[in-house]
């Protein structure tokens, strides 16, 4: 299928702001403990702001305390499992990346089912009924696609984001499949997060990571009514009367302004915070930690002490099996068992290590 969108000069300077700030950060290094803490602040910021577009009620604060803390709110269970799963998401969708996997309908079913219940949930099965979008009032405001067309359109999105790159800009692709996505409404509920999702997916996917640093959900969760307005692509509320082959050039005006603020904001404060490459001292005590290892690290940045639940939440891991990688620290020395309680274990960076946070 192909959808309708032209290169206006809007389009042109907003790719290349976007093409600046990711040369930019190429040349950046930062030390790991830096990174981590940018990476985490970035995956927070992500899960806080998408679900609270969605109406989640906890604030920023709330959600860093429920994903490394693991602290519960009485009276919003709700809530609290919505940015659980939702930075699990993440995580399952990071690992996707970085063992190169494909962009699959499968995938996309199965991060939803992520969204809703959770790792083990086996792949969301598309909608089988009609789903009808109404405003406070009542009134209709956007009328998807009927449920046996959603496969076949599903079908038909995923094979073009395959196609469509080099010929295509991958924010392009990404804003396009954004719409779309949105568009079809292939689920009951989640659409919105899951939507978001996959766009983050075919950015880090092509190229478009920035070192995961940024989150386009904070932008849009910013700018509300605009986010909303930019998606209705056509002013008949049913798709079969105009939407099914509207100019998302609009929509694509907004998605890739944002993209291109928020690109440069995050090129801009990354490079005002990065110091001096890490020396060598620092070069070789890096040296005897893995990927795994150098990302705990970066908890360090804001904490002194830590526990195996926010390892296994971090790296997306059991608690069993974070529990057992800590040990195994603890017998590498890098780190200190800090509180030899079963219940409440903590741990602690090893003297020497501290160099690393400090640098």
């Amino acid at each position: 299928m192909a959808y309708r969108f032209t290169f206006k000069p809007k389009i042109v300077r907003h790719l290349q702001v976007i093409e600046r700030a990711r040369e930019g950060m190429r040349h950046v290094i930062l030390p790991p403990a830096l990174a981590e803490r940018l990476r985490s602040q970035a995956q927070l910021r992500a899960t806080h702001y998408s679900t609270r577009i969605e109406g989640n009620r906890l604030t920023l604060k709330e959600t860093e305390q429920v994903i490394q803390q693991g602290k519960l709110f009485p009276g919003r269970e709700r809530d609290v499992k919505e940015v659980e799963r939702y930075y699990r998401a993440i995580q399952l969708m990071e690992t996707w990346v970085e063992k190169g996997q494909k962009i699959t309908e499968e995938r996309v079913r199965k991060l939803h089912a992520q969204l809703f219940k959770g790792q083990r949930a086996r792949p969301t099965p598309y909608r089988y009924g009609q789903n009808v979008i109404r405003d406070a009032n009542g009134s209709i405001v956007y009328l998807p696609p009927e449920a046996k067309d959603v496969p076949e359109l599903m079908k038909e999105l995923v094979a073009w984001i395959k196609a469509s790159a080099p010929e295509i800009p991958v924010p392009v692709i990404a804003g396009v499949a954004h719409c779309e996505f949105e568009t079809i409404h292939p689920f009951y509920d989640g659409n919105g997060r899951t939507g978001r999702l996959l766009t983050t997916w075919i950015l880090y996917r092509g190229g478009y990571d920035l070192g995961k640093f940024y989150s386009l959900e904070e932008f849009y969760a910013q700018d509300l009514e605009g986010y909303y307005q930019a998606l209705v692509t056509h002013p008949h509320h049913n798709y079969y009367e105009g939407r099914n082959k509207a100019d998302v050039t609009p929509w694509l005006e907004y998605f890739l302004k944002g993209m291109a603020i928020v690109f440069e904001r995050v090129a801009t404060e990354v490079q005002k915070q990065a110091g001096k490459p890490v020396r060598s001292k620092g070069q070789k005590l890096l040296r005897n930690l893995d990927v795994r290892a150098r990302r705990v690290l970066g908890l360090f940045a804001d904490q002194e002490l830590i526990q195996s639940a926010q390892v296994a939440k971090l790296l997306g891991l059991s608690e069993r099996q974070a529990r057992d990688l800590l040990l195994e620290w603890v017998d590498q020395g890098w780190i200190e068992m800090s509180d030899p309680s079963r219940k409440a274990r903590k741990y602690r960076l090893a003297k020497k290590y501290k160099y690393l946070i400090k640098s």
